[in-house]
């Protein structure tokens, strides 16, 4: 077994130098533009759901799988494709994985059956694990350190905590004026734009020494994930039936294998010293519980907007706009400030107002009511998301190593993924769960249909409040990154 060698290739000019790449804001704004499109397509479906559930004849259960099985493929791929991005070649991982992207948008987009949707939507998730990491990873080692760095990770983080609610505008007004197979197709340009654009202005770098993959960690955080999962899915129908408790039994065994696995391995899929850190493995937690949230929550918000108040595509994708400008706003602010105040400070504070927002909107009525349930709700949920991501990934990726550059940014964007498909699948448990009980307790009228469903939705809304604010003790607790860290030298620092 080689040694490890540095991670950049000797080629290139020294990633850690600003000097080396005189493009290197060109180059943010294309991993901006990659950031955009993988983090939006997590919900700009989520508009089209009801006319694309009608035209493709889809069930309940499937409409929600649309959604969970994009997340759930992404988040479980996304360890092995950030040490594909590590040993493969980051820059030619990034250009693989938005080809793969836009060709299964495009099958999506042209599907006419439930079946073809699903496989589209998997395949989206497969090539996002790829290009997740490989964006992320570039832009750790083109932004070393420094007030570029924070710069660039609030741009970044920005783009991760809005870019859902923006893919609820521009899925409202493609499905309003085009259809809903134009949420999928829409990729294909992005992703054209965004190939002509990194061929001249991305460098390869890559991990060097032993970059042998660990196919047995593949295998049991692949199925560990998706049992779990799975099983969560399945509660929909009752937590007590074998198929919930044996699903969910058996993702929990397969991801504690992983771990002892890890813990042995020569060249492990995660090394355990990517998490352990008490800073990191912090912002990890952080990560994963504001995924379950947020994805969750939309999910249920977009629902309420059009079966409930019968809002049309586009009208129910900018009544989510004030979340995506109040993220863009507090995060120029933010970037400003961090600085001088460190990230411990908005990580703790942040998940306060977004759980705070979370529960407004628990208050929703039948009646149409925006400006007093639903506007208040979606701003301090903007403000909340704001000061967790502008920080998040900044803190996630200091002082990783470079061979560990891509599967460190491929963990970030895991938790908030996974956290993301097991929060939709135990919220639609706890949603169908309180429309059977509503229904179990209330006489017939005309209005008891809704009046469940808003049920179902408040419920959601309070558990998702309830899990993102366990982030503030986490941060709090575990993550005491100094200001220096993040102003410092621009080389990466290690994190105490």
């Amino acid at each position: 077994m080689s040694s490890p060698a540095p991670a950049l290739s000797v080629s290139s000019p020294p990633l850690s130098d600003p000097a080396a790449h005189p493009r290197r804001w060109w180059l943010l704004a294309v991993l901006a533009l990659a950031q955009l499109m993988v983090v939006l397509d997590g919900t700009i479906v989520n508009i089209a759901l009801p006319k694309a559930q009608l035209a493709l004849g889809m069930s309940d259960g499937d409409r929600t799988w649309v959604v969970t099985i994009y997340a759930l493929a992404f988040g479980s791929l996304l360890l092995l494709g950030g040490r594909i991005a590590d040993y493969w070649g980051r820059k030619r991982s990034f250009l693989v994985g938005m080809a793969g992207f836009a060709l299964a948008s495009m099958v999506g987009g042209l599907a006419d059956t439930t079946t073809q949707l699903l496989i589209s939507r998997g395949l989206q998730g497969a090539f996002a694990a790829l290009l997740a990491p490989a964006s992320l990873a570039i832009l750790t080692i083109t932004f070393p350190g420094g007030t570029d760095r924070i710069k660039a990770f609030a741009v970044y983080g920005a783009i991760g905590g809005g870019g859902a609610a923006v893919g609820l505008v521009l899925g409202g007004v493609l499905t309003e004026f085009t259809s809903w197979n134009w949420c999928l197709l829409v990729n294909v340009p992005i992703a054209l734009v965004a190939i002509l654009a990194a061929i001249p202005l991305m460098q390869e770098s890559r991990a060097h020494g032993n970059t042998r993959y660990d196919l047995p960690g593949v295998i049991l955080i692949v199925t560990g994930l998706a049992s779990l999962v799975y099983g969560f899915s399945q509660a929909e129908n009752g937590w007590g039936r074998v198929e919930t408790i044996g699903f969910l039994a058996l993702g929990v065994v397969l991801l504690v294998a992983f771990v002892i696995v890890e813990a042995r391995a020569t060249n492990p899929l995660l090394p355990l010293r990517v998490v352990t850190d008490r800073v990191r493995g912090g912002a990890f937690l952080v990560s994963l519980l504001t995924g379950a949230s947020l994805l969750g929550g939309l999910f249920f918000l977009t629902l309420y907007f059009q079966i409930v108040l019968g809002y049309s595509p586009l009208r129910s994708g900018l009544a989510s706009l004030p979340m995506t400008a109040t993220i863009m706003v507090c995060a120029t602010a933010l970037s400003g400030i961090l600085p001088k105040v460190g990230v411990r400070l908005p990580l703790t504070i942040g998940p306060v107002i977004a759980a705070a927002g979370l529960a407004w909107l628990s208050f929703v009525t039948v009646q149409d009511d925006y400006v007093l349930r639903v506007l208040p709700g979606v701003i301090l949920l903007g403000i909340g998301l704001a000061a967790i991501f502008v920080p998040l990934q900044n803190v996630a990726l200091a002082g990783i190593d470079a061979h560990d550059a891509g599967v460190a940014s491929a963990a970030v964007s895991a938790t908030q993924q996974i956290g993301g498909s097991i929060g939709t699948a135990l919220f639609t448990a706890l949603y169908t769960a309180a429309i059977s009980s509503y229904l179990a307790s209330n006489p017939a009228t005309p209005t008891v249909q809704l009046d469940a469903f808003v049920s179902g939705y408040s419920v959601a809304f309070l558990w998702a409040a309830g899990l993102i604010l366990l982030a503030a003790p986490i941060s709090f607790f575990m993550i005491k990154h100094s200001k220096a860290d993040l102003v410092g030298a621009p080389e990466i620092v290690h994190l105490g």
